[in-house]
């Protein structure tokens, strides 16, 4: 019986903080900086309900939404834009993001090519894409090249990262054998690593793809080109109408690309 008594061993739940002060104490600090935030923030009521006012009269002017044919040509004109700047930042981000992965996969690459590739992904991912295509916009001109090079540039930071992380997890006796056989380094790579990663390349270039439709109507409203600037502009002419029109549009072409990008991704896995 005392045997028995000694093997039971009490539950405790499993937690982060190391004692009742600690765990407190951080409660306290949230809560602190959860109240400091708010009251940082200036909101009234009055606010709200003039907000709130401003927001119905909004919706009544989106409706019902206008399909003129001029508006139409325009509407065809910029999402057509768009679509090709998403292709085309997704290859060309695609393309260049492929080496960088290898480089900043610290189960292949040496460690100062390690720390190189890890630097360009940490840069790119360091920038909101519309920061980047305010810059571009000033220095190739209002247009889509400049959506193109900020789409770009956000591709690698994402494409290259989980493609890196992919890397680090393979089966490293399929590069052995590929050793084994007398194979140098760069054909290790391409028969050893590349038809592992190969299914993930695919499916991240399909989800990338898929990201870059959604954001190529974001950066047109800074000029860089895409269905976002005429957005903006039927914003700022009050065609709240025509505005509507660009929106339901918009969420019609990301939902075709997210029906695409899941089949896609579903055939390959």
């Amino acid at each position: 019986m005392a045997t028995e008594q000694t093997e039971r061993r009490e539950w405790t739940r499993p937690t982060a903080f190391y004692n009742h002060y600690v765990k407190w104490t951080v409660y306290l600090v949230i809560t602190v900086f959860l109240l400091w935030s708010a009251w940082n923030m200036r909101i009234s009521l009055d606010r709200m309900l003039q907000g709130w006012d401003a927001a119905v009269e909004l919706l009544v002017g989106m409706f019902p939404p206008e399909f003129t044919p001029f508006k139409t040509d325009l509407l065809i004109e910029g999402m057509v834009e768009s679509l090709a700047m998403s292709v085309i930042a997704t290859i060309v981000g695609v393309i260049i993001s492929i080496p960088i992965a290898f480089m900043a996969a610290e189960n292949i690459a040496p460690r100062p090519i390690y720390w190189l590739g890890r630097g360009i992904i940490t840069v790119s991912r360091a920038f909101h894409e519309l920061i980047v295509a305010i810059i571009l916009v000033k220095a190739v001109g209002i247009g889509p090249l400049a959506g193109v090079l900020a789409l770009s540039y956000k591709t690698i930071g994402f494409f290259a990262k989980l493609l890196a992380e992919e890397i680090e997890d393979i089966d490293t006796g399929q590069m052995e054998a590929t050793e084994a056989t007398g194979a140098n380094s760069i054909q290790t790579l391409l028969f050893g690593v590349v038809p592992q990663v190969m299914p993930r390349i695919v499916g991240l270039t399909i989800y990338r793809w898929d990201i870059n439709i959604r954001h190529s109507t974001i950066v047109g409203i800074v000029g860089a080109g895409g269905i976002g600037a005429t957005l903006l502009n039927a914003f700022d002419q009050y065609d709240y109408d025509f505005f509507m029109t660009i929106i339901l549009a918009i969420i019609a072409v990301v939902m075709i690309g997210e029906l695409v990008s899941t089949y896609v991704r579903g055939r390959i896995q």
